[in-house]
């Protein structure tokens, strides 16, 4: 399984994300993107979103 690029995301995108502290476990949260934060078109551990729900975290699945 590759994680998402950057082109492959934006706002209103149901996703599953690790949250910070969860990087070590890898609990996965899931929600729907508001924001996207990087920048750049890929990050080897995900791209970073603010979920509606305030969370953020990193991008590893999205979900249909």
């Amino acid at each position: 399984m590759s994680i998402p690029t950057r082109k492959d995301l934006r706002p209103g995108v149901r996703v599953s994300i690790v949250l910070k502290q969860d990087q070590r476990t890898g609990n996965r949260t899931e929600g729907v993107i508001r924001q996207l934060l990087t920048k750049s078109p890929t990050h080897p551990h995900g791209i970073k979103v603010r979920l509606e729900n305030g969370q953020v975290g990193r991008v590893q699945e999205i979900l249909t």
